[in-house]
């Protein structure tokens, strides 16, 4: 950073657990002198509570302040501490080591410009230290430091080094660093932390603060082009009308011309408000409000941009996925995706493969688990203006969360635009569902009977279609085990088979609403996730959701097709109520139970219940 000595550099420790991340940076506060009087003789009776080092100041105890984390020894949650010397001024980040945090190094790693990575001299490089490696690489820092800790464990050895430096330079290769400085480390004792060791005359490079110091570190985000995410469209009367956000990257000035990325709709920057008046220019980093010459059609969620440097708006790209949630991620499954300050649906619509991080080698997957990473196609319901990741981080970057729990699943960071439907658009037909259903006389409707094998669906659905045939309404069944003879026979019964499956059957029903029938769906259909997709392609109404509440023992009992009996002897696997789950529904329209009751009644009530919501009034019951 030239001509800017005080220039703040933002940094992170990661590594795996026990490396002597929070030591080595209670070092640096400590060498630094960061930590006031009152501080250090608290931090010298935590020692003698908490410390892992006998009689010894514990330094990490700076750091983890959680007692949780105290009690353990370890760095849970992500950790900010600022100092400062003469010539710089640092923010860093302790992150946690356990593998099972993996989720708090990303959040650590997304805000910093260079990463400390921690190897324990003894144990040398671990799947985690990769796992760290790697994911610093994908979020984009370029400057690393080896730090070899410990050293003092191992008698000082220069061989020790020389060989985990030599390890980790072959494993990064391919990563793209563009500059990776070894240093080895005493931590608890201060070598080569802010002095240089005596007990490693063999090293002749810097220390870590004096290479921290002198790194020169290149976020790009000024020079990058304008971004603007609108937060919030500002109006407080009729006079004042302005766009908040943050500038993402790049700059802009009173009188430059800017687009809505997603529309192209322009017009020229009036002013620039803040809380402390008016600026001229604003530049990354900066909270403003926005107030342009024109009346331009805009909300939160619209990204603000220079005409000429748009960036793509697509409904589909490939992007590396790091997955933090004890789920499994399916594809086909949506999630709620939020690019900046948007938030549509998403689904992952091809799993191209998951990346060891040991080897960086590429797996084929059906499934993503917890702290995996996997490169994948996703498809959005509404077009986003993205960029890729290592273009532009504030255009690139994404996160996954579940639409039920609202739990984050996923970070992501774009690769590039999937071009394949640039060429498709929607084509509309003066014959629409309304037409067909005035022509046929009836109210098309999905009846989506869900429960467990055995419990009657199928049974049901047929009894009520010959009912609702013989009043003259056009009807069609689609039934899961008919469907696996033709459209998804290639499905089998895997999370991920079960999930294309009944996304492949809403959509078939939905072509059959749109012809004007009454569709009766029987499917077991285990997942609420995907009952929910099926219902939002209908509009309110138009979904019905009939549970056929029979009990596991029952279903068992009766067994019609022997599958029970099988599944139980191991010769069929992964089937529902047995080895896999089933979520029955939380709030469906209608609940039946069939246990020690005919058919006949059974459908009876359905009817009833079917005519109370105000279908089928003119079938007789």
């Amino acid at each position: 950073m030239p001509g800017d000595d005080r220039a703040l550099l933002r940094f992170l420790t990661c590594g795996s657990v026990d490396d002597g991340k929070s030591t080595l940076i209670g070092r640096l506060l400590a060498d630094t002198h960061r930590i006031p009087d009152d501080q250090l003789a608290a931090l010298e009776r935590d020692s003698q509570r908490h410390g892992t080092v006998g009689a010894a100041v514990d330094y990490a105890l700076l750091v983890d302040g959680l007692e949780a984390e105290r009690q353990q020894g370890i760095t849970i949650d992500v950790a900010y501490r600022f100092f400062a010397t003469a010539r710089r001024s640092f923010i860093v980040a302790d992150t946690p080591g356990h593998q099972q945090y993996t989720r708090n190094m990303a959040t650590g790693a997304s805000n910093s410009e260079l990463a400390v990575l921690l190897v324990d001299a003894r144990k040398g490089l671990l799947p985690q230290t990769r796992r760290h490696a790697y994911i610093c690489a994908l979020l984009g820092i370029r400057d690393v430091v080896l730090a070899v800790n410990k050293l003092d464990l191992v008698g000082w050895d220069q061989a020790v080094f020389a060989g985990i430096v030599a390890g980790f330079t072959a494993f990064a290769e391919g990563l793209g660093f563009r500059h990776v400085q070894a240093i080895p480390l005493a931590a608890r004792h201060g070598d080569n932390i802010t002095r240089a060791s005596a007990n490693m005359p063999w090293y002749s490079g810097p220390t870590l603060l004096a290479h921290l110091e002198q790194v020169e570190v290149d976020t790009g985000a000024a020079a990058l082009p304008f971004r603007f995410p609108v937060q919030w469209v500002n109006r407080p009367d009729a006079d004042f009308r302005g766009f908040s956000g943050t500038v993402a990257s790049g700059a802009v000035a009173v009188g430059d011309a800017l687009v809505v990325a997603a529309s192209g709709r322009a017009s020229v920057v009036r002013r620039i408000v803040t809380a402390d008046g008016d600026l001229a220019r604003a530049e990354a980093g900066d909270a403003v409000t926005l107030c342009l010459a024109d009346e331009v059609d805009i909300a939160r969620g619209d990204l603000l941009c220079p005409p000429q440097h748009r960036p793509a708006v697509t409904d589909q790209f490939a992007a590396h996925l790091l997955w933090m949630d004890t789920d499994a991620l399916l594809p086909g499954r949506q999630y709620l995706l939020r690019s900046g300050t948007q938030w549509t649906t998403a689904t992952v619509t091809r799993l191209k493969h998951k990346v060891n991080v040991e080897t960086l080698a590429q797996e084929a997957a059906t499934k993503v688990e917890l702290n995996e990473i996997a490169l994948c196609n996703l498809s959005t319901l509404q077009p986003l203006p993205l960029e890729p990741y290592a273009t532009n981080h504030a255009t690139g970057a994404f996160i996954l969360v579940d639409r039920f729990s609202h739990a984050t699943v996923a970070a992501g960071m774009v690769d590039f635009s999937l071009r394949r439907a640039a060429n498709i658009a929607r084509e509309d037909f003066p014959v629409d569902q309304a037409a067909r259903a005035r022509l046929l006389g009836q109210q098309p409707l999905v009846l989506w009977f869900t429960g467990l094998s055995g419990s009657g669906k199928s049974t049901i659905a047929k009894a009520l279609e010959q009912r609702l045939h013989a009043a003259g309404q056009l009807t069609y069944a689609l039934d899961g085990d008919n469907l696996r003879h033709g459209l998804n026979r290639d499905l089998g019964f895997r999370d991920a088979d079960r999930v294309e499956n009944i996304r492949r059957v809403g959509e078939v029903a939905k072509l059959f609403v749109d012809a004007g029938l009454v569709v009766l769906c029987s499917f077991i259909s285990p997942f609420r996730a995907e009952r929910q997709m099926v219902r939002e392609l209908f509009p309110a109404g138009g979904f019905v959701e009939i549970h056929v509440d029979t009990t596991l023992a029952e279903c068992i009992r009766r067994d019609p097709k022997g599958l029970y009996a099988k599944a139980q002897r191991g010769e069929i696997r992964n089937f529902t109520g047995l080895d896999s789950p089933y979520e029955a529904p939380e709030n469906p329209e209608v609940v039946l139970h069939t246990a020690g009751r005919s058919p006949a009644l059974v459908v009876a009530e359905l009817l009833e219940q079917l005519q109370a919501r105000g279908h089928f009034t003119s079938v007789p019951r």
